[in-house]
């Protein structure tokens, strides 16, 4: 099938030719070895087409523009786009090295350094870019070019040192000629030098800033200095013909070529291609973004297979596009695969050397195109192959529009901690390479230490003639080497995927092979995550329930305490008497194997009692909290069809009407203790039910969890193995029976000789009495929800607590911040569990440490006989540290939802995985809706809900890392945030804050606080002060309960200026952005403020002021009242510091304080 023209001049100049019309002729000029008889034919061929093609859409190769021609130097000379930017970059980080280019090569052979100074200086001399500073003339950069600079070469001795210390001098050289700065305004912004190691052997370095530098310029130089050093070592005249233009001629043409209907054009391209287009791309990380970007990183090299490449290259062929598509498209798969995000968003660098005249300029030419694709609808690789070609030719149809005038037209909100519109790089270089060539001397590179990444991350490709080279540039604050290295094998398959998938065999067995079913994971990752880290496998009694090994405890402590409330107690042996006359009085109401019992009792000796009874008689026990509500408590009674219920008399009137036989455990107790006290089987199995607890559904209704035997005796037995409880121990019974850590709370004390002491009921919300507690009954083992934990850490008398060996946290998610405070008050272990009441109690498991070197408190691992998958939509296992939904398996499975078989059948799923290897596992997997990954070392880190996951202005907000900054505040005890939409389509982060008693808490301390440590878009809109946070029944915070703010007592509203500073400001404010007014809250960026105005504002403050505040002083303290606080501080630190005033000499600058 013929290529239609797009594709084929695409192709072309993909191979770097360019093609250009000049009096309706086609003009060609294309690399060395490139244009092959075959390639021209087919170009003369299509002659009349590829005219009319450039001529009808202005395509970026041609040169249907005007011609660039030379202007005069007596006028200021403005920056090219590229440069301004750049320029911009630089004043925020004045210090930075951020965009220095630099290398090195190593030179064996005999070297005249006379000749390579003179050639280095001679092509100083030829383009003026190289002799360029900049300065600000009436607030606007400009270029200052230099008639004459004449460079040293220094030579640097290292003759006499040993090789291993001339390895590392060269190295200190190396990082030191990279890492240093340039002055944009002093310059020079070329710098070089040379090592010499022996008679014959050299090492040259240089640095360059990229403002007067780009790839393009390397293959310039390197030809411009074989060229002169083999004139000039061999006595002869430059070779080099004049230079018909220079830079600063093309930063003059570039600004009046873009204008009028050709900006205007582009520029409507460009909007709609990226209108609504997510702000970042948030790929897993290993730490939490830092506020402001510090672009420390690193490097990581890979190769790929000629055979792969061949594979690839057969692909585009088929499909009509080019191997940059194929592998772009490729690594938009593995960004959708690590994000989860369906709008990938991935800048590319194009030469933009498209017209003959700057071919052979150094400069900064380059030009990024942001290449969009959406990976909607699970296409096939060939339909999303499809898609990047369309974006990517339409992209290169509209390539003259430089990025940085695209990031001013679309005033993006600015933020210090990435870069606009993308954070992830691609490129494909394929074009021949220029070979360093020089006399008498055999040339090789240098590996020079890499510690930068201008972006997240980025992925480089190089083609030669055998393979395709690549390396990965990631940044360090974000990402660990092993992370990248297994991201770079996640790509490796991913491709062998795709080239397999496109093999005949393989098209033929599945023609729609769509991208979610591509492979990311190598075939000992998958064992590692699917078999390896859940071989859990542990031999338990296989016919023995939980009642029954209570009754083995019994035979061995028949006289030691098993459970206190209040001044009441009862021996093993009494304990097991009262719930054998029980179980037989139940099973003579017919209680029998799956037969449900309700239990509605305040907390007691009457509800250990009750629950033992009901277990013994073969019966699964229904706990109904007195406290519910009573339409909750009507429809649970109805729900469960309960015939026998157990209460207590002073409960009975407060019961709603029910259809049960009511057996009131106090009242009725004289004719239940006529039963026998002895033991009975009542064939009850481990398959058998134990307990069914509800929790709250979606619906509104809650939903009950039926939990087998099976399942909590190995939860049981496990805890025992982990934690070793003893007869010596006494645990604490305080969470409401009707949430499932109860159960272990009732039942690992009774398997062990342990005490039970009940608590009070609703002491389990009285910290105050649960301190008093542990203390008078010398309590072991305690359990909190976290949110209850910090409550009881403020408690004044914790040092009486000093009897705790353990303390358990379940059922929200743990901070580092509270383990560490818990640490500070408690010398006693805490244990972080994770589990949903599907799968009896917990089912991963975390000791936390006082001196641990993470950010997180991770959930741990698997317990016994259990199954942790991290699975994506497709029930595809996820990477090492990828997010994914949490599917639970094991023999803690509850069977299903009481009476809901279609959300049985929705939650508990067909295990997907058969793996012969694990001794043990179930059929089922619980969709748990958590979301989760995987650590390096195999334990998992809970990231919350998936389906309350917050998004605000396309930002996925992840709400805990506020609380955790708020509650770092010495003010507050309790802070919680919550994603609200009071009014439709306005949804806005708010936070509750609970301070200290008799505490006012000022919420400009805590924006000011988060705006220290999260970007913008995680600064809450409002601030709620409260005394103390709703809560749960059982202690939980209860986010429905809590108020919407009061919106007439927010920041909304005009603010005049309160002081002369703030007055100044508003008014420079109102002058650069052409407004009338400037209220002190308003957001300079949000009112249309850009980088280059940001510039402008600087420098009126440095006039109005007399100071010298750093360009990202704005970017951080955006309002009038937030840059007036860092003015008068800095103000007030010149006054206090600063001697008389002494006239500044030449070439001095201020340091700023």
């Amino acid at each position: 099938m013929k290529q239609s023209i797009d594709e084929f001049l695409f192709k072309i100049t993909e191979l770097g030719i360019k093609l250009r019309v000049e009096n309706e002729r086609l003009r060609c000029q294309a690399p060395k070895n490139v244009m092959t008889p075959i390639l021209r034919d087919k170009i003369a061929e299509r002659k009349t087409e590829v005219i009319e093609f450039l001529q009808r859409a202005n395509f970026t190769s041609s040169s249907s523009t005007k011609s660039i021609l030379p202007v005069p130097r007596d006028k200021d000379l403005p920056l090219s786009f590229a440069q301004q930017r750049l320029w911009f970059l630089q004043q925020l980080e004045p210090d930075s090295f951020f965009y220095n280019e630099y290398g090195g090569v190593q030179l064996t052979g005999t070297l005249e350094a006379a000749a390579l100074e003179r050639s280095i200086n001679r092509i100083v001399q030829r383009h003026e870019a190289l002799r360029t500073t900049f300065q600000m003339v009436e607030g606007q950069p400009v270029q200052n070019i230099a008639t004459n600079l004449t460079l040293k070469l220094p030579v640097v001795d290292l003759c006499k040192l040993s090789e291993a210390e001339q390895k590392r001098e060269v190295q200190k050289f190396s990082i030191e000629q990279s890492q240093r700065p340039f002055d944009l305004v002093q310059g020079s912004l070329l710098r070089c030098a040379l090592l010499q190691l022996s008679e014959q052997k050299y090492v040259l370095l240089f640095a360059i800033h990229h403002i007067v530098y780009d790839g393009w310029s390397n293959g310039v130089f390197i030809h411009e200095l074989s060229a002169l050093y083999q004139a000039f070592s061999t006595g002869k005249l430059t070779p080099l013909p004049q230079l018909p233009i220079q830079y600063a001629d093309f930063a003059v043409w570039q600004r009046q070529e873009l204008q009028g209907a050709k900006l205007e054009s582009q520029l409507s391209y460009w909007k709609q291609q990226l209108n609504n287009a997510p702000p970042l791309l948030q790929l897993p990380t290993d730490r939490p973004r830092p506020k402001v970007q510090t672009y420390r990183g690193a490097k990581q090299s890979f190769l790929l297979p000629k055979s792969l490449t061949e594979a690839l290259k057969a692909i585009a062929q088929k499909a009509g596009a080019t191997l940059f598509m194929t592998l772009l498209s490729a690594f938009k798969i593995l960004l959708y695969r690590y994000s989860g995000q369906e709008d990938i968003v991935v800048g590319s660098p194009i030469a933009n050397r498209n017209r003959a005249e700057i071919e052979g300029l150094i400069g900064c030419f380059v030009n990024t195109l942001v290449l969009r694709t959406a990976v909607y609808g699970n296409p096939t690789f060939e339909e999303l192959l499809a898609r990047v070609r369309k974006v990517t030719l339409g992209a290169y149809a509209n390539q003259d529009l430089p990025f940085e005038k695209l990031v001013e037209e679309l005033q993006l909100e600015r933020h210090a901690n990435y870069n606009a519109l993308f954070q992830v790089l691609f490129t494909l270089q394929n074009t021949p390479k220029v070979k360093f060539e020089l006399p008498g001397l055999t040339i090789n590179p240098l590996e020079v230490e890499h510690t930068r990444a201008l972006f997240d991350l980025r992925l480089d490709i190089t083609e030669t003639d055998s393979r395709l080279e690549g390396f990965w540039e990631y940044n360090t604050d974000l990402f660990d080497t092993a992370t990248i290295s297994r991201m770079s094998g996640h790509f490796q398959t991913l491709l062998e995927a795709i080239a397999q998938g496109a093999a005949p065999e393989a098209i033929a067995d599945n023609p729609q092979q769509r991208v979610d079913q591509l492979p990311l994971l190598s075939q000992s990752e998958r064992h590692q995550l699917l078999t390896e880290w859940n071989d859990t496998a542990t031999e338990y009694a296989s016919d023995t329930c939980i009642h029954q090994l209570f009754e083995e405890q019994v035979e061995k402590t028949p006289d030691a305490v098993a459970v206190v409330f209040e001044n009441q107690q009862l021996t093993y042996q009494q304990l097991n008497q009262r719930a054998n006359q029980l179980a037989h009085h139940l099973q003579s109401l017919g209680v029998k194997p799956e037969v449900l019992v309700g239990i509605c009792v305040e907390r007691s000796l009457e509800m250990v009692v009750g629950l033992l009874g009901i277990l013994k008689a073969g019966g699964a026990y229904v706990p109904l909290d007195p406290n519910y509500p009573q339409e909750r408590l009507s429809y649970m009674l109805a729900d469960s069809g309960l015939e026998v219920l157990l209460t207590q008399q002073s409960l009975l009137e407060s019961l709603p009407p029910n259809q049960a036989i009511v057996v009131c455990l106090d009242r009725d107790w004289e004719v239940i203790e006529q039963h026998s006290q002895d033991n009975f089987d009542a064939g009850v199995c481990l398959d058998n039910l134990a307990y069914v607890i509800y929790t709250s559904g979606s619906t509104g209704k809650p939903k009950g969890a039926m939990n087998t035997h099976q399942g909590i005796q190995n939860r049981l037995l496990w805890m025992q193995g982990a934690y070793q409880l003893t007869s010596s121990d006494r645990v604490v019974q305080k969470t409401p029976f009707s949430f499932d850590v109860s159960v272990w709370e009732f039942f690992w004390p009774l398997l062990t000789g342990a005490r039970i002491v009940v608590a009070f009921p609703e002491g389990h919300k009285d910290s105050s009495y649960l301190v008093n507690l542990i203390s008078q009954e010398q309590i072991t083992t305690i359990h909190f929800v976290p949110s209850m934990l910090q409550v009881f850490l403020q408690e004044p008398n914790l040092e009486n607590c000093s009897c705790l060996k353990r303390v358990f946290c379940s059922g929200e998610a743990l901070t580092l911040e509270l383990t560490q405070r818990f640490f500070s008050k408690l010398e006693c272990q805490l244990h972080n569990l994770y589990g949903p009441t599907e799968a009896a109690i917990d089912v991963t498991f975390w000791q936390c440490q006082p001196q641990e070197n993470l950010n997180i408190v991770p959930i741990g691992r698997p317990i016994a006989n259990t199954q942790i998958y991290i699975l994506d939509k497709n029930l595809q296992p996820l990477p090492i540290g990828v997010p994914g939904e949490l599917y639970i398996g094991g023999d803690g499975l509850a069977r299903g939802y009481l009476n809901r078989p279609e959300l049985t059948q929705e939650k508990f799923i067909p295990n997907p995985f058969n793996n012969s290897k694990l001794k043990t596992q179930s059929s089922k997997l619980y969709k748990t809706g958590d979301l989760a990954r995987y650590l390096p070392d195999g334990n998992i880190e809970f990231l919350g809900r998936i389906d309350n996951q917050v998004k605000i202005r396309g930002f996925r907000i992840e709400l805990g890392e506020i609380e955790a900054v708020l509650n770092q505040h010495s003010q507050v005890r309790e802070a919680v945030v919550v994603a609200r939409e009071d009014q439709a389509g306005d949804k806005r982060l708010v936070a509750y804050i609970v301070p200290h008693s008799e505490i006012s808490i000022a919420t400009s301390n805590l924006r000011d606080l988060l705006q220290q440590k999260l970007p913008n878009y995680m600064i809450p809109s409002a601030f709620v002060i409260l005394e103390a946070l709703p809560l749960t029944p059982n202690g939980k915070v209860n986010r429905k309960a809590l108020p919407a703010p009061d919106i007439s007592r927010s920041e909304v509203g005009f603010v005049p200026p309160r002081n002369p500073t703030e007055e100044v400001l508003a008014a420079i404010y109102a002058d650069i952005l052409g407004l009338e007014k400037v209220s002190i809250h308003d957001n300079f960026f949000e009112l249309g403020g850009h980088s280059l105005l940001a510039t402008k504002v600087i420098s009126r403050l440095r006039e109005a002021f007399e100071i010298d505040l750093p360009l990202h002083s704005l970017f951080e303290r955006p309002t009038v009242a937030g840059l007036t606080t860092r003015i008068e501080t800095m103000r007030l630190a010149l006054t206090q510091v600063s001697p008389p005033p002494v006239a500044v000499g030449k070439g001095r600058k201020e340091i700023e304080l």
